[in-house]
């Protein structure tokens, strides 16, 4: 089962998927003239103001909490484990790969957001609901109605493994490694608090991932320069590393077995995608309940989301994976980064294990609500009760489960997840390039 799951992960992310999320963000960036990099200030404006919401504006969550829900869905194992498991990969070349991938997603995230308000719709119970699916079938019309209800399935299977299981998976191990504590117990524990948590839907989701979200970011980010103004000297050639092995592969040194330029390319993209999540068309789906009267202003604070995830948070694990010489140990995964930050840091290990702990919990939050969504889009509103039961019981299974194939299977999703999304954020790259000017003329006026 393994190799067979490897090899169609190898199919799904081979260079016509990777040229296809890297292409479209390229695209989007030079078609909006590099806007998300030159209005990284303003949107964090946007954010700050947006933590009420606008005046009269229609939505479910504050423009904050949409950001902070989104943030709650790519700010987890993706930034400990997935960073660590990205470097034992593809070496430390990976991680440039991986600011490569977030600095034009951050292009794909602002389309995603402006497509996913601007195409929004409210359901039979009268609630904003929106996302590729919606994007898909209200901007490309009804001949594109197959792929959107392709977006909505593969997001349905995706958010059991990227949002679910993986999470669930990698706090097991990371709770019994320091704690002792068994993997089930850690699973039901887990799977209890999710559970009174989503019941209350995104209003509560959103409340709880504004809490939690930036305390434990900071906490994580503060551990991390701890350690690096420690190693301050290493840090430049650390970052020299990475820039030359993307480039050149990396030789075999201690424990670690040596990885090829396309193997950096490869697990540096991938992962990077996982973390951040551009282009894969889950985080518009927490943008559309935003509550906000312009695409344009939402989505200068979601692609926020993407510059926070990879390019702050990631980019603080791989720096302190490389600079603490814990990348060529031999391990792998949080352990790989819990070995990284005990190393450079008395009782740094826990800082991983309650990352972990917090990140993943959010995760689990915010996938549940994108899953519900694609859920809800395929089957109705009287889907929402049994999919939350479902997603419950799946914590629990997740936290027992085999580590190798819950990855593998959570890699193949977000390709097939994605795939439908780029095609739709390319088909309407016309509509978010209007829409924008629109935007900034009317801002100038």
């Amino acid at each position: 089962m393994n190799e067979i799951l490897n090899a169609i992960s190898g199919l799904v992310w081979g260079p016509p998927v990777l040229v296809l999320l890297l292409g479209t963000g390229l695209y989007l960036t030079l078609r909006l003239g590099f806007l998300p990099q030159r209005k990284l200030g303003y949107g964090f404006r946007m954010l700050f103001q947006g933590r009420k919401g606008q005046e009269g504006a229609e939505g479910e969550i504050t423009p904050f909490q949409a950001l902070t829900t989104a943030l709650s869905a790519t700010i987890g194992t993706g930034n400990i484990a997935g960073v660590a498991t990205a470097i034992f990969l593809g070496g430390p070349g990976a991680v440039f790969w991986m600011w490569l991938t977030a600095l034009v997603g951050m292009a794909t995230k602002y389309a995603e957001a402006v497509l996913a308000v601007q195409f929004r719709e409210t359901d039979e119970r009268g609630r904003y609901v929106g996302g590729p699916m919606y994007y898909i079938r209200n901007g490309l019309g009804a001949k594109w109605r197959w792929l959107a209800w392709l977006f909505a399935f593969f997001a349905t299977i995706a958010a059991f493994g990227i949002g679910n299981t993986v999470q669930a998976n990698s706090v097991a191990r990371a709770v019994e490694g320091t704690f002792g504590v068994p993997y089930l117990w850690t699973g039901l524990a887990l799977a209890a608090v999710v559970f009174v948590v989503i019941i209350g839907g995104v209003k509560r989701i959103g409340r709880v991932a504004e809490t939690l979200v930036p305390l434990m970011a900071i906490l994580y980010v503060i551990g991390a320069l701890a350690i690096l103004a420690v190693n301050i000297t290493d840090v430049p050639a650390a970052l020299a590393l990475i820039v030359s092995d993307a480039f050149t592969g990396t030789a075999a040194t201690g424990g670690f077995a040596g990885a090829a330029v396309m193997a950096a390319i490869r697990f540096g993209v991938a992962r990077g995608v996982f973390s951040n999540e551009a282009g894969l068309g889950s985080a518009p789906i927490a943008h559309a309940a935003a509550l906000t009267d312009d695409p344009v202003r939402q989505g200068n604070v979601a692609m926020l989301g993407t510059f926070i995830d990879t390019i702050l948070i990631c980019t603080m694990t791989a720096l302190v994976i490389i600079t603490t010489g814990a990348w060529t140990s031999g391990e792998t995964g949080a352990e790989l980064s819990a070995l990284a930050f005990q190393t450079g840091l008395a009782g740094g290990d826990l800082i991983v294990s309650l990352g972990l702990i917090v990140f993943a919990f959010t995760t689990m939050l915010g996938w549940s609500y994108y899953g519900e969504r694609a859920a809800e889009y395929l089957f109705g509103v009287k889907v929402i009760l049994p999919f939350r039961l479902l997603w419950v019981a799946a914590i629990v299974l997740g936290a027992v489960a085999n580590l190798g194939v819950v990855w593998v299977v959570a890699d193949i999703m977000n390709a097939l997840m994605a795939i439908p999304n780029l095609i739709a954020l390319i088909a309407l790259s016309g509509t978010v390039a209007a829409v924008t000017r629109a935007y900034w003329r009317k801002q100038r006026a």
